[in-house]
């Protein structure tokens, strides 16, 4: 059975490259759309382009934030730093500082980012690239795989909710007849009453008029009553919610389709409820809709 996702998730990887140790965070909480924040170490910056293609290929919807540290070797240390380059920075820096008596000075790190002034060695960018890229895609498989519990649980939830939505569409249909039969029973009581201070010209009822106006009463309550067609498309929702969750795959946004159109239902339901017992059942399933939505909120 194919699995469904939240959008919720972490993870954690490290893997060594020529720089260094990286480090891979994966984070991400609901978004009706991908959302994507990318912190990465401006000297792995280089990477960025192909980070970002691999996780708009592997994720598809969430407010997702990835943090790509690097922990430098002292191989990636800087072999040499440039004195002419350096004095005239620092030259150009104190000039700024007394002009500019809000400005802070430079950092050993800041400085010795800055063009020109340190030498580093030969850096392999596409052997940092691959191993960087390594890294992302195990960190990746913890992050997906930790969705996939957390989707599997929250599908678990939603089937749950179908079987209590199921559960009360089949009492209230099941109810229908006693309805219409204790109805039947109150009509022919109050039109007895009725007709026999309306008929008073009348030493006796005639039983068939009476008879025909109760079924006309009955008959108008039981058109009332009548939401098999309504019922019939609630069942029908509820099947194909089950069907997508069964499929698998990004089921969010057909899944919110479906507690709509369920959530309409059961408002025609409501408004055509003719027994206490109908509105009643309104009620239930459009709390339950609404809790089912809730959680579907948090699928991919």
């Amino acid at each position: 059975m194919a699995h469904v996702s939240s959008m919720t998730g972490y993870a954690l990887a490290d893997g060594s490259t020529p720089l260094g140790t990286v480090a891979v965070e994966c984070r991400a909480v609901n978004s009706r759309f991908l959302d994507l924040t990318l912190r990465i170490d401006d000297a792995l910056r280089f990477t960025e382009p192909l980070i970002r293609e691999t996780l708009q290929k592997r994720v598809g919807r969430g407010k997702l934030e990835v943090r790509v540290s690097l922990r430098q070797n002292d191989a990636a240390m800087p072999a040499s730093v440039h004195r002419e380059s350096l004095e005239r920075l620092m030259a150009l820096q104190q000039s700024i500082l007394d002009t500019a008596r809000d400005a802070r000075p430079l950092s050993v790190a800041e400085i010795l980012e800055m063009p020109g002034i340190a030498a580093h060695p030969a850096t392999d960018r596409d052997a940092v690239t691959r191993d960087v890229l390594a890294v992302l895609d195990k960190a990746l498989e913890g992050f997906c795989a930790a969705r996939a519990r957390e989707g599997a649980a929250l599908a678990d939830v939603i089937r749950g909710y179908c079987d209590r939505m199921e559960a009360t569409v089949t009492e209230v249909r099941g109810e229908i007849p006693r309805i219409i039969e204790h109805i039947e029973g109150k009509l022919t009581e109050r039109l007895e009453t009725a007709l026999a201070r309306t008929l008073t010209e009348k030493s006796t009822l005639d039983p068939a008029e009476v008879s025909d106006r109760i079924r006309q009463e009955v008959t108008l309550y039981a058109i009332r009553l009548d939401v098999d067609e309504e019922i019939n498309r609630l069942l029908t929702h509820i099947a194909e919610v089950r069907r997508i969750l069964e499929k698998g795959g990004p089921v969010g946004r057909r899944l919110d389709f479906m507690a709509q159109e369920m959530n309409r239902e059961a408002n025609t339901l409501g408004s055509k409820a003719a027994a206490i017992e109908m509105t009643n059942a309104s009620l239930a399933l459009k709390i339950v809709i609404e809790q089912l939505r809730e959680q579907i909120q948090n699928l991919e």
